[in-house]
């Protein structure tokens, strides 16, 4: 049950809190900078954990129930601590009216996992579309900006990048979102 992937799967999971921990000082410009590389290498074993399972074979129950988990604990996490993190000198990197697009991300996974939740209990399977993974690299992207924005916090083009793809993450978000909905209404009374 411990394959590769599984384990792959885990470290991003057990790496959320260092995560975390790096991001936590608003003003700790290499905090936030070494919080992109570990960003990025948790990107990295998402993407290997999936392609060594499908490669070897070893696509596993317990790697469909965590792979899932692993990126909605990721990008929440992220995401509170980007509209969380602040003080007088710096503000929080998603404030303001961007902290909508962060609450649309977070409600639709909350609501997409209560969705399959539910249809799982009726044998019925929602398979990821090709535009919930759009809405997914889209997210990553937009987080992993805003964090090296903030380990650049001069560079103002950045945060602007970072939260211009946020809203176009969001706006996937609400259209996938509704895409699911959809399909699960289909199967309710």
């Amino acid at each position: 049950m411990l394959t590769l992937p599984n384990i792959l799967t885990l470290s991003r999971i057990v790496t959320v809190p260092l995560l975390a921990a790096l991001l936590w000082w608003p003003g700790w410009a290499t905090g936030y900078l070494l919080g992109f590389v570990v960003y990025s290498l948790m990107g990295v074993t998402d993407y290997f954990d999936g392609y060594l399972a499908r490669a070897q074979g070893a696509v596993s129950r317990l790697g469909i129930f965590l792979d899932p988990i692993a990126d909605k604990i990721m990008v929440a996490a992220v995401i509170l601590i980007l509209c969380a993190a602040g003080n007088d000198r710096f503000p929080p990197l998603i404030a303001e009216v961007h902290v909508i697009a962060a609450m649309i991300i977070l409600l639709r996974e909350i609501t997409v996992s209560g969705l399959r939740e539910f249809l799982a209990g009726l044998q019925v399977s929602m398979p990821v579309s090709q535009l919930a993974k759009w809405k997914t690299t889209l997210q990553i992207v937009a987080l992993g900006t805003l964090i090296l924005a903030g380990g650049f916090r001069e560079q103002v083009w950045m945060h602007d990048l970072g939260l211009a793809t946020l809203w176009a993450s969001a706006i996937l978000t609400l259209v996938t979102g509704w895409d699911y909905l959809r399909v699960g209404l289909k199967h309710m009374d």
